[in-house]
């Protein structure tokens, strides 16, 4: 839009020529000042496939009223604003490793480059699968998907495949309390120990004995037939018999890490907490739910972030977030800003976003915000901070055109005694390089 100029003072016998020049430089200042709208296309978001077999359930838990507090945001651009290039990290400030699960079986796999490529050659370091646990042979990892996982992992040395593994099998059943019960208690006794020693030795097998293992994750809630809830001291004796078992095979460097989701759910995850002699890492899985429920107060609620921070960090364990997205406030990029600065802020082991709908911002076009959100924030990032290259712009739709500097005024010289200066405005007086001046001579 053309600047609004103010009228033009001049001596009565100066008029007609003081309106021509003003006419010149209307016409010539905005054509030259003019800022064209932004033509970059908006961000691509690829479709969501369907989810695959046995999605995680993430449990909804009761709105607690928790004071704020103040999380700081690191490197994250707000929405709506002109994206520019993240600054380099220096060292020794190195980016957690990170992954995304993108589906359990080979599909998942493939989709790793791709998302690296979406991410403009960002280092996946973490690959994230599940074995199903609709039988027992799911949980001995008699599944052909897991080579596929493993020749993966083996593809680079600094890579970590963490894989979630039941300990029940009927593990989406419903399978009710009372028999959850005896189930526990069975395991607890060592009948089911076989089918884990199975598991280790395959995956020793297959050159992963490195393998994450997310054991019975979820543990407080009401879903899994591998959760707490009906038995807290059977269930943690039956970990540690998973646990002692699996180390036992000869070859085996698991780390086991012990993954409730984020609140009090059922029961207090603390209550299932196994011990520290089998415990490698100290998960959570978090999603932005319930409804209407801040970051800070996700941070401050009852066995909430904080102090899954603070559990970790009194029994001397390692952090991780295996399953973190959006969910029941829909496309929220403040969540997606804040939760991405809560990680940088607490290093854990590894993170791994859940993308599919609704929780994800590369296999979901849902959530288009959040997805630039992430997609800036990690584009380009390597395990060390630098960037792989020199990460682009991330493009956004109807970017508002920015706001034209005040043009300085020049440093030059007063005009001469016979010469009186017009007021055209700054910006017409910005476009011919001074304050024009009218010499009395002239006529």
């Amino acid at each position: 839009m053309a600047p609004q100029h103010r009228r033009v003072r001049a001596r009565a016998k100066a008029v007609g020529a003081a309106a021509v020049v003003v006419s010149a430089a209307l016409a010539a200042g905005p054509a030259a000042g003019a800022v064209p709208a932004d033509p970059r296309p908006a961000v691509p978001v690829r479709a969501a496939p369907a989810g695959p077999p046995g999605e995680p359930a993430v449990p909804t838990v009761p709105a607690v009223d928790v004071p704020a507090v103040d999380v700081p945001s690191v490197g994250v651009p707000s929405v709506g604003a002109p994206s520019v290039p993240q600054p380099v990290l220096p060292a020794p400030h190195r980016v957690p490793a990170f992954g995304a699960f993108l589906a359990s079986d080979e599909r998942g796999v493939a989709r790793m480059d791709e998302l690296s490529r979406w991410l403009g050659g960002a280092e996946l370091r973490v690959g994230h699968t599940y074995l199903p646990g609709n039988r027992w042979s799911d949980i001995e990892g008699d599944i052909g998907f897991l080579d596929s996982w493993a020749r993966w992992r083996n593809a680079r040395n600094d890579r970590m495949l963490v894989l979630n593994v039941p300990m029940q099998e009927r593990n989406e059943e419903g399978v009710p309390d009372d028999e959850v019960r005896a189930l526990l208690r069975r395991g607890a006794a060592g009948e089911f120990d076989h089918h884990f020693r199975a598991l280790a030795e395959r995956l020793v097998a297959l050159k992963v004995p490195d393998t994450v293992v997310v054991l019975g994750w979820e543990m407080n809630g009401v879903t899994y037939t591998h959760r707490c809830g009906p038995d807290p001291e059977s269930w943690k004796q039956y970990w540690n018999r998973i646990v002692r078992t699996m180390r036992a095979v000869p070859g085996q460097k698991f780390r086991f890490d012990f993954t409730p989701s984020r609140g009090r759910d059922a029961v207090p995850w603390t209550e299932c907490y196994p011990g520290d002699d089998t415990v490698d890492i100290v998960g959570m899985d978090s999603y932005d739910q319930p409804a209407g429920r801040s970051f800070d107060e996700q941070v401050r609620e009852p066995y909430g972030l904080q102090a899954h921070v603070d559990f970790a960090r009194a029994h001397g364990k390692q952090i991780s977030y295996p399953e973190w997205g959006l969910f029941r406030n829909g496309d929220n990029p403040e969540y997606m800003r804040r939760m991405l600065a809560w990680i940088d802020r607490h290093r854990p082991l590894y993170n791994t976003l859940t993308d599919y709908c609704p929780h994800g911002v590369w296999q979901c076009d849902d959530n288009p915000h959040a997805s630039r959100v992430y997609r800036s924030v990690l584009s380009g990032r390597t395990h060390d901070g630098e960037p792989e290259t020199t990460p682009q712009p991330t493009p956004v739709p109807t970017t508002p055109p920015p706001t034209a500097p005040a043009p300085t005024t020049p440093d030059t010289p007063p005009p001469p005694e016979d010469c009186s200066p017009l007021d055209l405005g700054r910006w017409v007086e910005y476009w011919l390089g001074g304050q024009f001046c009218f010499r009395f001579d002239w006529w």
